[in-house]
């Protein structure tokens, strides 16, 4: 699914490293799953997690059911979007879900209606497309809706965390990066091996792939760009 920041496009360079030493039935988890574009390219074992309950009743939604969702802009229109973000507490969570994400702009959460500059493209018959095509990948995927602390993992999961990166933008409520790392560390402890994507992190923690990327929300998609990182604990 559309979704803003995702990984989609590097996911099997970040998986290539992220599973390198998995072993057999050695649990994944994500609890920053956004989008599902990195979990739906994982086999086994796989559980993912976020704290917005339209976007998870969104993703259970394509996993269980995806032919629900609109298939072209005549059955979603302009109009429609705008009613459903100004009356969210009216609709079904994964219809505003799916309307909030796949349908915006970008991908952010109600970021504008997606469109092209000659209001060619449907966009809405796009969205759909990639529904059916991902909900293939994502039977048998656990899904929660909870904050990342309060994740039940298996003991000794590999953990990918993509968390809001600090200094850029954000869809909902502030987060707390320096609770965050902490908790990384204490996940470390436990046993778990954990990665996390973001532009910097603490100094004992190392980063162990970078890759230069478009990351702009503008349509001139080449006027930012960033480095995106992959750190993990720095080994003594």
């Amino acid at each position: 699914m559309k979704y803003m920041g995702s990984k989609n496009r590097y996911a099997k360079e970040l998986l290539a490293i992220i599973l390198k030493d998995r072993k057999p039935n050695q649990w994944y988890c994500e609890p920053f799953v956004g989008g599902c574009n990195m979990i739906d390219k994982v086999d086994g074992n796989r559980m993912g997690s976020d704290n917005n309950p339209y976007l998870i009743a969104c993703m259970k939604q394509i996993r269980d059911c995806p032919q629900v969702f609109p298939k072209s802009n005549t059955d979603c229109t302009e109009e429609t979007y705008r009613d459903i973000k100004n009356n969210p507490h009216l609709g079904d969570k994964a219809a505003v879900g799916y309307c909030g994400f796949a349908l915006s702009y970008g991908g952010k959460w109600f970021g504008g209606w997606r469109r092209d500059s000659e209001n060619k493209r449907d966009y809405v018959k796009e969205a759909y497309n990639n529904a059916i095509k991902q909900s293939k990948n994502l039977q048998n995927l656990r899904l929660h809706c909870c904050d990342y602390k309060k994740l039940n993992i298996p003991k000794n999961s590999i953990i990918y965390c993509d968390p809001p990166y600090k200094d850029t933008t954000k869809y909902k409520d502030n987060f707390n990066h320096d609770e965050f790392w902490d908790w990384v560390r204490l996940k470390d402890k436990e046993g778990h091996i954990i990665f996390v994507s973001e532009y910097e992190a603490p100094d004992d923690f190392e980063c162990i792939w970078s890759k230069k990327v478009n990351n702009s929300l503008d349509k001139d998609t080449g006027s930012k760009q960033g480095i995106e990182k992959l750190f993990k604990l720095r080994r003594n």
